[in-house]
Protein backbone atom coordinates (compact mmCIF):
# COMPACT_ATOMS: atom_id res chain seq x y z
CA UNK A 1 0.00 0.00 0.00
CA UNK A 2 1.47 3.20 -1.02
CA UNK A 3 1.89 6.26 1.69
CA UNK A 4 -1.04 8.02 0.20
CA UNK A 5 -3.36 5.20 -0.03
CA UNK A 6 -2.20 4.29 3.68
CA UNK A 7 -3.16 7.84 5.10
CA UNK A 8 -6.46 7.49 2.89
CA UNK A 9 -6.85 4.09 4.42
CA UNK A 10 -6.65 5.27 7.87
CA UNK A 11 -8.73 8.48 7.69
CA UNK A 12 -11.70 6.76 6.33
CA UNK A 13 -11.30 4.72 9.13
CA UNK A 14 -11.29 7.53 11.59
CA UNK A 15 -8.05 8.35 13.01
CA UNK A 16 -5.45 11.34 12.67
CA UNK A 17 -8.04 14.12 14.60
CA UNK A 18 -5.80 17.28 15.52
CA UNK A 19 -4.78 18.46 18.60
CA UNK A 20 -3.34 22.20 19.47
CA UNK A 21 -0.84 22.98 21.30
CA UNK A 22 -1.99 23.59 25.06
CA UNK A 23 -1.16 27.10 27.15
CA UNK A 24 1.65 25.54 30.18
CA UNK A 25 3.78 22.87 28.03
CA UNK A 26 6.66 21.06 29.56
CA UNK A 27 9.58 19.51 27.78
CA UNK A 28 10.24 15.69 28.12
CA UNK A 29 13.88 15.30 27.32
CA UNK A 30 13.87 11.26 27.27
CA UNK A 31 16.56 9.27 28.23
CA UNK A 32 19.04 11.35 26.33
CA UNK A 33 22.18 8.78 27.49
CA UNK A 34 25.56 8.47 26.04
CA UNK A 35 25.21 4.65 25.37
CA UNK A 36 23.13 5.92 22.03
CA UNK A 37 26.12 8.00 20.59
CA UNK A 38 29.24 6.32 22.01
CA UNK A 39 30.07 3.81 19.27
CA UNK A 40 32.08 1.69 22.10
CA UNK A 41 28.59 1.00 23.84
CA UNK A 42 26.31 -2.10 21.60
CA UNK A 43 23.41 0.28 22.15
CA UNK A 44 25.23 2.98 19.92
CA UNK A 45 22.65 3.90 17.67
CA UNK A 46 23.79 6.45 15.29
CA UNK A 47 21.49 9.35 16.09
CA UNK A 48 23.32 12.14 16.77
CA UNK A 49 21.47 14.40 14.93
CA UNK A 50 18.69 14.21 16.78
CA UNK A 51 20.30 15.14 19.92
CA UNK A 52 21.60 17.97 17.78
CA UNK A 53 18.37 19.17 17.31
CA UNK A 54 16.91 18.72 21.18
CA UNK A 55 19.64 21.22 22.00
CA UNK A 56 17.97 23.66 20.11
CA UNK A 57 14.70 23.17 21.55
CA UNK A 58 15.97 23.02 25.10
CA UNK A 59 17.94 26.48 24.37
CA UNK A 60 14.57 27.91 23.46
CA UNK A 61 12.49 25.81 26.14
CA UNK A 62 15.02 27.45 28.71
CA UNK A 63 14.37 30.66 27.51
CA UNK A 64 10.82 30.47 27.64
CA UNK A 65 10.86 29.57 31.63
CA UNK A 66 8.80 26.46 31.02
CA UNK A 67 9.10 23.40 33.01
CA UNK A 68 11.83 20.51 32.25
CA UNK A 69 12.24 17.32 33.53
CA UNK A 70 14.91 14.78 32.33
CA UNK A 71 14.55 11.03 32.28
CA UNK A 72 17.10 8.27 33.14
CA UNK A 73 17.46 4.58 33.33
CA UNK A 74 19.34 2.79 35.99
CA UNK A 75 19.23 -0.25 37.86
CA UNK A 76 20.41 -1.61 40.66
CA UNK A 77 23.71 -4.39 39.54
CA UNK A 78 22.24 -7.49 38.41
CA UNK A 79 19.16 -5.55 37.35
CA UNK A 80 16.92 -7.02 39.91
CA UNK A 81 14.46 -3.80 39.79
CA UNK A 82 14.60 -4.12 36.23
CA UNK A 83 12.14 -7.19 36.59
CA UNK A 84 11.04 -8.78 33.37
CA UNK A 85 12.17 -5.91 30.99
CA UNK A 86 15.21 -6.46 32.24
CA UNK A 87 15.38 -10.08 31.48
CA UNK A 88 13.90 -9.37 28.08
CA UNK A 89 16.49 -7.04 26.95
CA UNK A 90 20.00 -7.87 28.09
CA UNK A 91 21.56 -4.60 26.87
CA UNK A 92 19.91 -2.77 29.88
CA UNK A 93 23.21 -3.93 31.69
CA UNK A 94 24.58 -1.02 30.34
CA UNK A 95 22.45 1.03 32.65
CA UNK A 96 23.33 -0.45 35.49
CA UNK A 97 24.34 2.08 38.33
CA UNK A 98 27.72 3.47 38.02
CA UNK A 99 28.16 2.87 34.48
CA UNK A 100 29.41 5.97 32.13
CA UNK A 101 26.94 4.62 29.75
CA UNK A 102 23.86 5.99 31.39
CA UNK A 103 25.24 9.73 32.00
CA UNK A 104 23.89 12.48 30.46
CA UNK A 105 24.95 13.18 26.52
CA UNK A 106 26.73 16.54 26.50
CA UNK A 107 24.95 19.30 26.24
CA UNK A 108 21.95 17.55 27.30
CA UNK A 109 22.49 17.68 31.01
CA UNK A 110 19.54 18.90 33.24
CA UNK A 111 20.37 22.29 35.11
CA UNK A 112 19.83 22.83 39.20
CA UNK A 113 16.30 23.49 39.08
CA UNK A 114 15.49 21.21 36.16
CA UNK A 115 13.80 17.83 37.05
CA UNK A 116 15.17 15.13 36.81
CA UNK A 117 13.50 11.38 36.82
CA UNK A 118 15.19 8.04 36.95
CA UNK A 119 13.26 4.93 35.75
CA UNK A 120 13.56 1.63 34.98
CA UNK A 121 10.71 0.94 32.20
CA UNK A 122 10.15 1.73 28.71
CA UNK A 123 7.83 5.11 29.86
CA UNK A 124 8.52 8.28 31.81
CA UNK A 125 5.47 7.90 33.83
CA UNK A 126 5.60 3.78 34.74
CA UNK A 127 6.67 4.06 38.46
CA UNK A 128 7.53 7.09 38.50
CA UNK A 129 5.96 10.49 40.05
CA UNK A 130 5.97 12.06 36.70
CA UNK A 131 2.59 12.77 36.47
CA UNK A 132 1.45 13.99 39.89
CA UNK A 133 4.65 16.49 38.92
CA UNK A 134 2.91 18.05 35.70
CA UNK A 135 -0.39 18.13 37.03
CA UNK A 136 0.68 19.99 40.51
CA UNK A 137 2.57 22.48 37.99
CA UNK A 138 -1.12 22.76 35.64
CA UNK A 139 0.49 21.53 32.90
CA UNK A 140 -1.32 20.45 29.65
CA UNK A 141 1.39 19.86 27.25
CA UNK A 142 4.41 18.04 27.03
CA UNK A 143 6.88 18.08 24.49
CA UNK A 144 9.06 14.87 23.82
CA UNK A 145 12.12 14.36 23.11
CA UNK A 146 15.09 11.85 22.96
CA UNK A 147 14.99 8.37 22.85
CA UNK A 148 13.96 5.63 20.90
CA UNK A 149 10.99 6.33 18.97
CA UNK A 150 9.63 2.86 19.18
CA UNK A 151 10.75 2.42 22.78
CA UNK A 152 10.70 5.10 25.68
CA UNK A 153 9.33 7.96 23.38
CA UNK A 154 6.39 5.86 22.03
CA UNK A 155 5.70 4.83 25.58
CA UNK A 156 5.64 8.15 27.25
CA UNK A 157 3.76 9.72 24.66
CA UNK A 158 0.94 7.24 24.70
CA UNK A 159 1.26 7.77 28.63
CA UNK A 160 1.14 11.72 28.18
CA UNK A 161 -2.41 11.16 26.39
CA UNK A 162 -3.74 8.55 28.41
CA UNK A 163 -2.68 10.89 31.86
CA UNK A 164 -4.65 13.83 30.38
CA UNK A 165 -1.41 15.68 28.80
CA UNK A 166 -1.54 17.05 24.63
CA UNK A 167 1.29 14.81 23.64
CA UNK A 168 3.88 16.53 21.31
CA UNK A 169 6.52 14.38 19.33
CA UNK A 170 9.62 16.72 17.91
CA UNK A 171 9.98 14.69 14.95
CA UNK A 172 13.63 15.89 14.56
CA UNK A 173 14.69 15.34 18.24
CA UNK A 174 13.73 11.76 18.46
CA UNK A 175 15.70 9.03 17.12
CA UNK A 176 16.18 4.99 16.59
CA UNK A 177 18.73 2.62 15.50
CA UNK A 178 16.66 2.09 12.21
CA UNK A 179 14.49 3.91 10.31
CA UNK A 180 11.84 2.02 9.33
CA UNK A 181 10.49 1.86 13.07
CA UNK A 182 11.34 5.09 13.79
CA UNK A 183 8.94 6.05 11.04
CA UNK A 184 6.53 3.67 11.37
CA UNK A 185 6.11 4.45 15.34
CA UNK A 186 5.83 8.35 14.06
CA UNK A 187 2.90 7.20 11.83
CA UNK A 188 1.08 5.60 14.39
CA UNK A 189 1.66 8.43 17.35
CA UNK A 190 0.57 10.88 14.78
CA UNK A 191 -2.63 8.52 13.60
CA UNK A 192 -3.65 7.80 17.23
CA UNK A 193 -1.85 9.09 20.39
CA UNK A 194 -0.06 12.50 19.67
CA UNK A 195 0.98 15.26 17.44
CA UNK A 196 4.07 15.05 16.11
CA UNK A 197 5.43 18.59 14.94
CA UNK A 198 8.45 19.50 13.64
CA UNK A 199 11.56 21.11 15.74
CA UNK A 200 10.71 24.98 13.44
CA UNK A 201 7.21 24.47 14.76
CA UNK A 202 7.81 23.69 18.88
CA UNK A 203 10.47 27.02 18.19
CA UNK A 204 7.94 29.13 17.40
CA UNK A 205 5.30 27.97 19.39
CA UNK A 206 8.36 28.55 22.46
CA UNK A 207 9.06 31.63 20.92
CA UNK A 208 5.43 32.81 20.65
CA UNK A 209 4.76 31.73 24.32
CA UNK A 210 7.88 34.08 25.53
CA UNK A 211 5.95 37.43 23.70
CA UNK A 212 2.71 36.40 25.72
CA UNK A 213 3.85 35.95 29.10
Amino acid sequence: MSDKALNQDYGKAGFGGRLDFGKTPCLLHIDFARAYIDKSCGLYAGVEASAEAAKEVLAEARKAGIMIVHTRVEFTPGGADGGIFFRKVPALKNFERGSPFGEFVAGLEPLPNEVVITKQYASAYFGTNLASTLTAAGIDTVLHAGWSTSGCVRASALDSCQSGFIPIVIREAVGDRHQAPHDANLFDLQAKYAEVKSKDEVIAYLRNLRRVN
